[in-house]
């Protein structure tokens, strides 16, 4: 399934809190839930309009438990998350030069979705997460989409990033993509045959006016020559590369109607 779309501060608060108590009630022996059930009794008998019912008692039991965490208030909260979704959208967080080719398709894609194939970090889907858009993040190592997905929910960003562990070639999109990011490992492995059909399956679930941007260098040598990706995509808008941050991207549009 696609990731869902970000969802409402208040819906994210509401989901923080209910997972932190949660924790909480894990995270204690049973007779201390027991006292905090009595506790919430002892409160609920006070009242004389409240009417005790077990929904009610869990409610209870629940706002003692927030008390003794010092939950913030939501307020508090909203005022932290945005800050540190502001923090999130900085290239420089992620160790991405602010005005590099990758951080600037990436901040372009909107709530267009993104693929990062050969994932090898979490910095470009965890920035992209941050500026709205659900991103598929694949790659052929199951520690490294892992470590993906934990700094998506460190983020509190999880609900728009979906991880996917394989090949390229092997993988067939189920949503209109926005933006293809290649890193070298995206390719590593693949013969000819592989590529071509990797790269066709691509161009095909991308949508009109849609980027694919293909780094070609790793560590000096050439992963994929830029001859052959001109070959391979012939009648895309092809950006010569000038950003000096990161040599060795390859950049390609979509035009209008091209099918």
């Amino acid at each position: 399934m696609p990731p869902t779309r970000l969802r409402s501060l208040k819906h994210e608060y509401e989901l923080y809190v209910e997972r932190e108590i949660e924790d909480y009630k894990d995270s204690v022996p049973r007779h201390v839930l027991l006292s905090i059930g009595d506790e919430a009794v002892a409160a609920l008998r006070s009242d004389p309009q409240m009417t005790l019912t077990e929904m009610v008692l869990w409610e209870e039991v629940d706002r003692i438990i927030s008390r003794r965490l010092r939950l913030p208030t939501y307020q508090t909260w909203r005022r932290r998350r945005l800050k540190m979704l502001t923090e999130y959208r900085r290239p420089e967080h992620w160790g991405l030069a602010p005005n590099s080719t990758l951080a600037r398709e990436l901040r372009a894609a909107g709530e267009g979705h993104v693929l990062v194939a050969g994932v090898e970090e979490a910095g470009p889907a965890i920035l992209s997460a941050a500026h709205g858009s659900p991103v598929t993040a694949i790659g052929p190592v199951p520690d490294t989409v892992e470590r993906v997905m934990i700094a998506a929910e460190q983020a509190g960003l999880a609900m728009l990033v979906r991880g996917c562990v394989g090949y390229l070639d092997q993988w067939a999109p189920d949503v209109e993509l926005r933006l293809v990011v290649c890193t070298p490992a995206a390719f590593a492995g693949l013969d000819d045959e592989g590529r071509s059909h990797a790269i066709a399956v691509l161009q095909t679930a991308t949508a009109d006016g849609g980027v694919h941007l293909v780094q070609t260098l790793v560590a000096g040598q050439n992963a994929l020559s830029v001859d052959e990706l001109r070959r391979r995509y012939t009648g895309w808008s092809i950006v010569e590369d000038s950003d000096t941050s990161t040599p060795g991207t390859f950049l390609a549009r979509k035009p209008l109607g091209l099918h």
